[in-house]
């Protein structure tokens, strides 16, 4: 592959084992497309969600892309009254990232990152290598080298 995401090139650095998946030649626009495309089981795909609570926090939340994120479950997994979901146009001043590319490696400041649970069920994970089009895939022990994160049920 001779295009490289921010993502892809901060992996490597780190040198972390990740394998990588482009469908920017594709039509593929939600994440089950994006599954479907990849050949890959949406419930191993996931989609970052990020959030801002009532004390004004953010929050990272990672979930299979066919899933929707439980509000009040992921505010008990990081001890918040209430959280919601961001606006999209505040995403990239926020992150660094746009809506559909947004990927928990890389952002402009860490914020704290929750995934499902249900990605233990798997030896590796796929997620936005932050840029449309492009997916990386690794395991939560390789992510967790680069990132710090938890795991709850937030589905």
């Amino acid at each position: 592959m001779d295009f490289k995401t921010n993502v892809m090139r901060m992996l490597d650095k780190h040198k972390i084992n990740y394998k990588h998946y482009t469908y920017a030649d594709t039509d593929a626009i939600s994440g089950i497309d994006v599954a479907n495309v990849l050949g890959q089981n949406p419930k191993q795909v996931f989609k970052t969600l990020v959030t801002i609570s009532k004390s004004k926090k953010y929050y990272v939340f990672l979930v299979p892309v066919a899933e929707e994120l439980d509000l009040k479950k992921a505010a008990q997994a990081v001890n918040e009254k209430s959280i919601e979901m961001i606006k999209s146009k505040e995403l990239l001043p926020l992150t660094g990232y746009i809506h559909g590319g947004c990927s928990p490696i890389g952002m402009k400041k860490f914020f704290v990152t929750t995934i499902d649970k249900s990605a233990e069920n798997f030896n590796t994970i796929i997620f936005s290598a932050g840029k449309i089009g492009y997916q990386v895939e690794m395991s939560l022990d390789e992510l967790n080298k680069i990132i710090s994160f938890q795991t709850a049920d937030i589905i």
